[in-house]
C-alpha cells in the first residue's frame, strides 16, 4: 500500500470520526455523560475490555490453530508461534478498521505471514477459513435471530430493520462467494492469468513464463491445502466453534456495560441479540469501522434499555472498549512491527 493511499484512509477515518462525535455530543451536557461514566462497576469494566481482547486474540488462536494442523502433515515446516499469530490478528483488526468495509485487514495480515515463512497459499486458506467462520456464524445468528425473534425484532429496530436485511444479505451473498472460491480454485487461476493480462498490456509488467509457472505453482498448492481443509472437518468445526465465541464475546460486552451501570429491567438475552442484531446491520457497510451508523442506530435500538442518562454513557463505553480501545492497541502493534520487528530483521543479515 503506498504512502498516500494509507495518508487518505486515515484522513477519511478521522474525518468521519470526527462527524461522528460531534454528532453525539452536539448539544449535550458533558459533565452529565462524564458523571455517568464514572459511575459505573469497574468490576464490570474490565471484564467488558477482557471481553474485546478476547474478540481480537480468539482469531490469532484460529490462524495459529490452522497454521500448525497444516504444517504438522508437512516436513520441514515450523509453526508460526500463538503470540506472534496474535499479533497479525491486531494487525488485521488496526487496518480493517480504518478501512472502508474491514478490506484492508487480510492483506496485510498475509504480507505479514508470508514475511515470517508461511507459504502464501497455506495463508491465504488460513485467512479464508477464519473469513469464512467468522461470515458464517454470523449468517446463522442472523437468520436465526430473524426466524425465532422476528417480532421483537421488528419493533425494537423500527426503521432500521430493512438495514437489518440488507446487512443480514449481505453477509450470506460473501459466505457464497467465499465458499466458491475456495472449493473452485481455478477460479483463482483465472482471474490471476486476467489480472496479469491486464498489467501487461498497461505496460506495467512485462510478459514472463516465470511469472506464470508461479501462478500456476500458487494454484496447485492451494488446492493442497483446501483438500487438506476438506479432509479435517473436526479442525473446521473448532474453528466455527470458537468463532461462535468469539462472536458472542463482544455481544455480551454490552450486557456488562448494561450490568456495570447497575440498570435493571432488560435480560440478557434482549440487550445481547439486540447488539448482534446492530453489528449483523452495519457489518458489511463502506465505512471506516462502520462509523456514525452504528453509533446512530444504537441510539435508536437501546433507548429502551439504557434508560435515563445512561444512553449516550453506555454507547460511549461499549463502543469504546469494543472498537477504539481495540484500535489504539492495534496501532501499537502495527508500530512495533514497522519499526522495530522489521527493521531488526533488515539489519540481522548485516549483523551476521
Amino acid at each position: 500500500m503506498s504512502v498516500k493511499k494509507r495518508a487518505m484512509q486515515i484522513a477519511l477515518f478521522l474525518a468521519v470520526m470526527a462527524l461522528t462525535f460531534y454528532a453525539l455530543f452536539s448539544g449535550r451536557d458533558l459533565s452529565e455523560i462524564t458523571d455517568a461514566v464514572m459511575d459505573m462497576s469497574l468490576w464490570y469494566l474490565l471484564s467488558a475490555v477482557a471481553l474485546a481482547v478476547f474478540f481480537v486474540c480468539a482469531e490469532g488462536y484460529m490462524i495459529w490453530y490452522l497454521l500448525r494442523s497444516m504444517k504438522a502433515q508437512k516436513e520441514g515446516y515450523k509453526p508460526s508461534s500463538l503470540f506472534r499469530c496474535i499479533q497479525y490478528s491486531f494487525i488485521g483488526f488496526f487496518y480493517s478498521g480504518i478501512t472502508p468495509s474491514a478490506t484492508g485487514g487480510q492483506p496485510v495480515q498475509l504480507y505479514y505471514m508470508n514475511k515470517d515463512g508461511n507459504r502464501g497459499s497455506d495463508s491465504t486458506v488460513v485467512l479464508m477459513t477464519v473469513a469464512l467462520a467468522y461470515k458464517f456464524v454470523l449468517v446463522v445468528m442472523g437468520l436465526g435471530i430473524l426466524l425465532f425473534w422476528l417480532n421483537p425484532l421488528q419493533h425494537e429496530l423500527g426503521n432500521y430493520f430493512p438495514l437489518y436485511i440488507l446487512g443480514l444479505s449481505l453477509n450470506v451473498i460473501l459466505v457464497i462467494l467465499i465458499l466458491g472460491v475456495m472449493l473452485f480454485p481455478q477460479v483463482i487461476l483465472k482471474a490471476a492469468l486476467l489480472f496479469e493480462g491486464l498489467f501487461i498490456r498497461l505496460k506495467i509488467w512485462k510478459p514472463s513464463e516465470k511469472r506464470e509457472e508461479k501462478i500456476q505453482a500458487f494454484i496447485d498448492s492451494y488446492q493442497q491445502a483446501v483438500t487438506w481443509l476438506r479432509g479435517h472437518k473436526g479442525s473446521l468445526a473448532a474453528v466455527i466453534f470458537v468463532t461462535f465465541l468469539q462472536r458472542c464475546s463482544v455481544f455480551i460486552l454490552t450486557y456488562m456495560v448494561y450490568l456495570g451501570f447497575g440498570l435493571q429491567g432488560s435480560s440478557a438475552a434482549r440487550v445481547i441479540l439486540l447488539q448482534a442484531a446492530v453489528y449483523i446491520a452495519v457489518d458489511m457497510l463502506p465505512l471506516p469501522g462502520a462509523q456514525g451508523i452504528t453509533e446512530l442506530m444504537y441510539q435508536t435500538v437501546f433507548v429502551h434499555v439504557f434508560t435515563g442518562a445512561y444512553l449516550i454513557p453506555s454507547m460511549l463505553v461499549s463502543r469504546g472498549i469494543n472498537f477504539y480501545f481495540l484500535l489504539i492497541i492495534s496501532l501499537g502493534v502495527v508500530l512495533v512491527n514497522r519499526f522495530i520487528l522489521d527493521r531488526k530483521r533488515r539489519t540481522k543479515p548485516i549483523e551476521a
